[in-house]
């Protein structure tokens, strides 16, 4: 054991790494659902690995933060500029609104308790759950014009009130949000919702749910053409307008004549004599839940001999922007392929038939390869597996994001700037929406995206924690119990904010108001556990705007809650 720590004290980088895979671990424990999360676990094993006396430049903490922050903004920046348009503007607002009050109830609450620089920022960033705002008040504390010593002091306060608050930020605003906020709205928010998507197009009493939801799956069948129908001749074409007709769109990929010959890729005017076999594209209720209107199921595996494939399609189509997935059921140019799921923000939305195209949707189509290739050319641009990121284009964002933020005004003595971090992550913000306009350059790959995220975030906080050890059971002993209430006060003020704007000021539907309040703070376990609660994935709608404005505004309030405190 000797020999191990003394290696790593003369190796303070592989103390990161053993503070990454332990930290990891342990955030992964969960107990009735509950857990520490990756970013609290690491920084617990990092205080206890500081505890050896080990040093680990700035600089390294510093580059994996920029990497953190670029891959942040790069992931909000489309629908963040998208939320400024008309019809976005009362969840920007409403974002807005609650962020305010993040910063200001950590900001009182610290006043009042009389937490000095350090405790307050490590309230606000565990009390929101926004780690970030560690790396952002970090930097700009080192350009405050006070003592090294106090600085340092500073620094090592944040993590410990993170530490404390953090638990309650995530947890208990989850329980909040998904237990009471219902409550505090009134009425039967699970029946609310389903109306509410019945108006977006959800499930109509007495109808066949294969006809609604049937977006999200496809099957491939032999249907044997029997039936009345086809006594006189009809076209592909007659049958595909049939079928709409009843409800869903299915496909004819190919047939098998009365020869025994195979007609792959028919055209629409090709004819379907009786007796002919049908290779069919479309929802399995609706292929063979009537036999009268086709004919019966048959066994034939080489007329189903054809690739499928599954594929990510960026959508950059101006004609499609706007419009509803209703629209998406009878375009021509969908023929053949199914919408499996659609994905803003990281975040599935619900696959009701009025809600609407953003650009910078992720669609996730499945069909035969030659449907698939012809609908994603058509939505825009198809995210084919790769492992390859666009360096060029991360690295230079990530330049430009800290010469941005290295422009600084000063008011009297103290220096106003974005610091290098706020820079990257505008430049992000940036960076992300170009590529939406634009995806044939610029790609950082989903895993890439991921890698950038965690690791990024997650080595930074291992740093913070290493080198805030040797004091952080101090400031536990002497800040702890006045830090988790102040957290509980943090965390519950904004979200009770959030939900009285919602039902009395801007009028939303109770389970976009639930959404709302869970975007704007940028926690995603409040929306799991909302969705759980509604029974519904409706408050997904309004997440993403929420998030997308949230997640940019708490990690400048990084900058503002220390100009406010100094």
């Amino acid at each position: 054991m000797e020999w191990i720590i003394k290696t790593i004290q003369a190796s303070p980088e592989l103390a990161i790494f053993l503070t990454l895979a332990v930290g990891f671990a342990i955030g992964q424990i969960k107990i009735k659902g509950i857990g520490l999360g990756s970013v609290t676990g690491v920084l617990l094993v990092g205080v206890l690995v500081g505890q050896l006396n080990i040093s680990i430049s700035p600089t390294v903490k510093s580059a994996f933060f920029l990497i953190f922050l670029f891959a942040v903004g790069y992931s909000v920046g489309p629908q963040f500029v998208r939320s400024l348009r008309k019809e976005g503007i009362p969840q920007i607002l409403f974002a807005v609104i609650v962020c305010v009050t993040c910063l200001l109830t950590a900001w009182v609450a610290a006043l009042i308790a009389g937490f000095d620089l350090g405790n307050t920022v490590g309230l606000l960033s565990g009390g929101n759950t926004i780690s970030a705002v560690i790396g952002v008040a970090t930097d700009s504390i080192n350009q405050l014009p006070i003592p090294d010593a106090q600085k340092h002091t500073f620094i090592n306060e944040i993590p410990v009130a993170y530490a404390v608050t953090y638990i309650f930020g995530t947890a208990g605003t989850a329980w909040f949000l998904a237990s009471l906020g219902p409550k505090i709205l009134g009425g039967d928010i699970v029946k609310q919702t389903k109306e509410y998507e019945k108006s977006l197009g959800g499930l109509l009493p007495g109808n066949d749910p294969s006809l609604i939801y049937a977006y999200n799956g496809t099957t491939f069948r032999v249907i044997k053409a029997t039936s009345d129908f086809f006594k006189q001749n009809k076209t592909v074409k007659d049958l595909e307008d049939l079928l709409v007709s009843k409800g869903w769109p299915t496909f004819v990929e190919s047939i098998r004549n009365q020869k025994g010959d195979i007609i792959k890729d028919p055209d629409p005017g090709q004819i379907i004599y009786y007796g002919d076999s049908l290779a069919l594209n479309g929802p399995m209720d609706t292929i063979v839940a009537d036999e009268n209107l086709i004919g019966k199921e048959v066994a034939d595996l080489e007329l189903l001999d054809f690739r499928v494939e599954t594929l990510k399609v960026i959508v950059a189509n101006r004609a499609i922007i706007g419009t509803s997935l209703h629209d998406m059921k009878t375009n021509k140019q969908r023929h053949g392929s199914i919408i499996r799921k659609m994905i803003r923000n990281k975040v599935d939305v619900p696959l009701l038939e009025n809600v609407t195209i953003e650009r910078g949707d992720i669609m996730e189509i499945e069909g035969r390869r030659v449907d698939v290739d012809r609908f994603a050319r058509y939505l825009g641009y198809p995210e084919r597996p790769t492992t390859i990121t666009d360096l060029l284009y991360v690295g230079t964002g990530i330049f430009l994001g800290g010469i941005l933020g290295s422009l600084t005004l000063r008011l009297g003595n103290v220096p106003l700037s974005l610091s290098a971090s706020g820079g990257v992550l505008i430049i992000g913000i940036i960076f992300g929406w170009i590529r939406s306009l634009r995806p044939t350059f610029g790609a950082v790959p989903e895993s890439a995206v991921w890698l950038m995220n965690n690791l990024g975030l997650n080595v930074f906080i291992a740093v913070v924690g290493i080198n805030a050890g040797p004091d952080f059971i101090a400031g536990l002993k002497a800040s702890g119990a006045s830090l988790f209430i102040a957290g509980i006060f943090v965390s519950i003020v904004p979200m009770m904010v959030g939900l009285l704007m919602g039902k009395y000021i801007f009028k939303f539907h109770p389970a976009i108001t639930l959404g709302a309040c869970a975007g704007s703070r940028t926690t995603t376990a409040s929306l799991g556990a909302i969705q759980e609660s509604v029974k519904s994935k409706v408050p997904a709608l309004s997440y993403t705007t929420t998030y997308a404005v949230g997640n940019t505004l708490l990690i400048i309030w990084g900058v503002v809650i220390v100009l406010l405190m100094s």
